[in-house]
């Protein structure tokens, strides 16, 4: 278990390929020098096809109180990005998924948050079904809400600044969630 729990403490550094080259402590990632690394986020939705979003907590070290997709994540070393996805999806939500399917397999993107912490990601995005509401971890997200996809991209396109970076710019590549 101390392995696992060491390994849960590491990101997966990438080239400008996304091959992998290393991996770091994550405590240490995060910074005004962020080395590119690889990560994901999905986005779930429910029977209805309404997308779940949340607003990150609080004491989260980057983007903290601001609206995003339904969550966000690092996949460990030699852990595939869907088994990270489950893993997250748990941790964070209390969510079990179904149907992940990958939507932009090649989003990348490069952002300062007001705090000057750098966020430099490799990071595809998914799609997944669940069924309920989720049980967020109280250190990981703050709220949620269901939302219509439309409203979403509408209110991401006319209020920015009230949403994660990574959000605006995969609503600007994203027609649907395809699920």
């Amino acid at each position: 278990m101390a392995q696992i729990e060491l390994l849960a403490e590491h990101v997966v550094l990438v080239d400008e390929s996304g091959s992998p080259i290393g991996t770091a402590p994550k405590i240490t990632m995060h910074d005004a020098d962020t080395r590119l690394h690889l990560a994901f986020s999905c986005y779930v939705l429910d029977p209805l096809g309404q997308v779940l979003i949340t607003r990150r907590s609080l004491v989260k070290k980057t983007w903290p109180g601001v609206w995003t997709n339904s969550f966000c994540g690092h996949p460990l070393p030699g852990e595939s990005i869907p088994d990270a996805i489950d893993r997250r999806a748990r941790f964070e939500l209390g969510l079990a998924l179904d149907c992940v399917t990958v939507i932009l397999p090649d989003f990348r993107y490069r952002a300062v948050d007001s705090s000057g912490i750098v966020e430099n990601e490799i990071c595809p995005v998914y799609v997944a079904t669940a069924s309920g509401d989720p049980v967020p971890n109280p250190d990981e997200v703050v709220e949620f809400a269901w939302v219509d996809p439309a409203t979403l991209r509408r209110s991401v396109l006319d209020l920015p600044w009230a949403f994660s970076p990574w959000l605006g710019l995969q609503m600007k590549e994203l027609t649907d969630f395809g699920a």
